[in-house]
């Protein structure tokens, strides 16, 4: 179904194609798309509505000396398929496979790493600053979507960029704004003229000599505006210093070639406005792109999801399903809660609140550093707010949580999804650090539920807590625990023993603290090892009372968390039995299990673990090694 594609190894043969065989390689690579995500899963919707501008890029740019950089990456795949990869598709984001965004190490095509929003022009600025100082006559090119457009760093980029005459292009993605009118042939026509040579000499002629005439400068550059601003919706970018170009059709392959070869040769910052459509080609995805945006395996010609065949028969609520659930619940009893969000309302589980309470709910769009400080000046004046983001997107935002809101000790609920381990999205995405990175900072709670249940009565205690709180849930399905609708707030900083040593006479007496999703294993560790296991819940404030309790009467305190050793929730208790230690003129000996010192690559969650020891086997192994040392 591809024979065009498939001769297509690198961008050079690509270039080497005539421009009438494009259509036909942008039907066939649409095709591809669709069947290969169809077998993996991943993101279809976004890779739909960019063939056309891939094709484009790599057409009229020398890549790899030309830099593109992609905002975010999850639209990269028409890019992988082009640069090389196109038979290593069957083994994205899987383990050992490529991954789902641009890898430096994986191509020399994938000139930035990313997966986080609105780094792209930031990082082509950079480049295209090391093109000029190096005399090159290298391009850079940003491509950055409408969504990452929201985040205030793309903006400090474009301020910056402005004001320089590097080489820059950013490309706007735009597949959400209300501006259908203004795409068609007039506008095409009018986006050609405004990018060729002979208008832009024209403007920088006339700019050259009247700027011997100051006031007639100032006129001529009022007016150029004002007639652009007619037609075009490019002021503000302007005003930033870019000239800019568009909107035009981004899926006229005609009108996006002879545009990008014009602006290939102006000089200095050029901003060029495409209009796409999500999920254009694959009618289920252009009905529903927020589905098709992060998919699992579909059948790839009605779009239905497939079942696996090891899928169970009894349900089982995922940890977002849970908060979305509490959020609703929680509002009905308190009308001073408000639900935030930095744009990943339905990934935060924000659906059924925001329909229930569209008054209460605001979404501040890719703007994490925003959406905390928002929330802090919410809580100033009595209200509650509770702050949805994943634990690798509230890194972005980590001075505006000491320095507004636990500085302030204001009372604000932190729901952290995504923490540990976030399986084929891989390193970008895990929230291996959060504990690390929060326990440190003062007037902070922090809470790690075992369960379902635990995550629904953590909630409801850290949003009655008179300052702030977090909890840290994991992405995916909890343990099918019974969750009690009535909601009770647990006692600060308390544990709970989970499983007590059954023989009492044991000289090597074993306690294992388990903190958040990995008291499972570490409850079949303790029947093997017949060891005390301990829920410990909280991280911070810890149970130094039980702490002290165990290290009386065990000869190894052992501690297993997702999330890294170093710093982490281990580091704590190790503080905390370095006093009891100290005080009682005892060695207490001590393990600390967690996520190792590296970035861990994209695979199957359950095998991620066991590749880290996290496993009921792997810490069981480490206890009895620490046992004989």
């Amino acid at each position: 179904m591809t024979p065009l594609l498939n001769t297509i190894d690198s961008p050079l043969q690509l270039r080497q194609l005539e421009r009438k065989q494009l259509v036909q390689l942008a039907q066939e690579l649409r095709l591809f798309l669709i069947d290969s995500v169809a077998k993996t899963g991943g993101h279809l919707a976004s890779n739909l509505g960019v063939v056309e501008l891939t094709i484009a890029l790599h057409y009229v740019f020398n890549t790899p000396d030309d830099r593109l950089v992609w905002d975010v990456g999850h639209q990269t795949y028409p890019h992988k398929i082009l640069t090389g990869r196109r038979e290593q598709m069957q083994s994205l984001r899987k383990p050992k496979g490529i991954a789902g965004f641009p890898r430096r190490s994986e191509s020399e095509y994938d000139t930035f790493g990313t997966a986080h929003s609105s780094t792209s022009i930031s990082a082509a600025l950079g480049m295209a600053v090391a093109a000029q100082k190096a005399g090159l006559e290298r391009r850079a090119v940003a491509i950055i979507g409408d969504g990452a457009m929201t985040a205030g760093m793309a903006f400090e980029a474009l301020n910056n960029a402005g004001d320089m005459d590097a080489n820059l292009l950013v490309v706007l993605n735009d597949n959400d704004m209300s501006i259908s009118n203004n795409v068609g042939a007039l506008n095409n026509y009018l986006t050609k003229l405004l990018s060729s040579r002979f208008y832009n000499t024209v403007r920088a002629s006339g700019k050259k000599v009247l700027s011997a005439m100051p006031p007639m400068m100032e006129f001529a550059k009022r007016a150029e505006e004002h007639v652009k601003g007619m037609v075009l919706p490019g002021t503000l970018f302007e005003e930033f210093g870019f000239n800019y170009i568009g909107p035009i059709d981004g899926h006229d392959l005609d009108a996006l070639i002879d545009t990008l070869h014009n602006i290939k040769q102006l000089k200095g910052p050029q901003f060029l406005h495409i209009v796409t459509q999500k999920g254009k080609g694959f009618e289920p995805a252009e009905d529903d792109p927020n589905k098709f945006h992060g998919v699992g395996k579909f059948d790839p010609f009605n779009g239905d999801t497939v079942i696996s065949n090891t899928a169970t028969n009894i349900p089982k609520k995922t940890y977002t399903q849970v908060f979305g659930d509490w959020l609703a619940d929680m509002a009905a009893l308190d009308e001073r809660l408000i639900g935030i969000t930095p744009a990943m309302c339905d990934g935060s589980g924000l659906n059924a609140f925001a329909e229930k309470y569209p008054a209460r709910y605001f979404d501040v769009g890719i703007a994490e550093q925003h959406a905390l400080t928002f929330a802090a000046g919410m809580a100033c004046d009595g209200l509650k707010p509770v702050i949805a983001i994943y634990s690798t997107f509230l890194q972005r935002a980590y001075d505006q949580l000491i320095h507004d809101i636990a500085l302030q000790n204001l009372s604000v609920l932190l729901a952290i999804d995504r923490a540990g381990l976030v399986g084929a999205d891989g390193p970008t995405h895990a929230g291996s650090f959060d504990l690390s990175y929060l326990r440190c900072i003062p007037n902070i709670v922090i809470m790690a539920p075992s369960d379902e249940n635990e995550c629904r009565q953590m909630l409801y205690t850290g949003f009655q807590y008179n300052g702030v709180a977090a909890v840290r849930y994991p992405r995916g399905n909890g343990t099918g625990a019974v969750i009690e609708q009535k909601m009770q707030a647990i006692p600060m900083g308390t544990a709970e023993i989970k499983r007590p040593i059954t023989n009492t006479q044991s000289t090597q007496k074993i306690a294992i603290l388990s903190f958040g999703s990995m008291l499972a294993a570490c409850l079949e560790a303790g029947e093997k090892l017949d060891a005390t296991v301990v829920n410990m819940r909280f991280v911070k404030p810890l149970d130094q009372a039980l702490i002290e309790s165990l290290a009386q009467d065990h000869t190894l305190i052992v501690t297993v968390e997702e999330n890294c050793v170093m710093g982490g929730a281990g580091s704590a208790v190790m503080e905390a039995l370095q006093a009891i230690q100290n005080k009682n003129n005892r060695l207490i000996k001590t393990l600390c299990l967690g996520l190792p010192d590296q970035f861990i690559e994209h695979g199957v969650h359950e095998t991620m673990l066991a590749e880290c020891g996290l496993d009921f086997e792997g810490i069981a192994c480490a206890i009895a090694k620490a046992i004989t040392q």
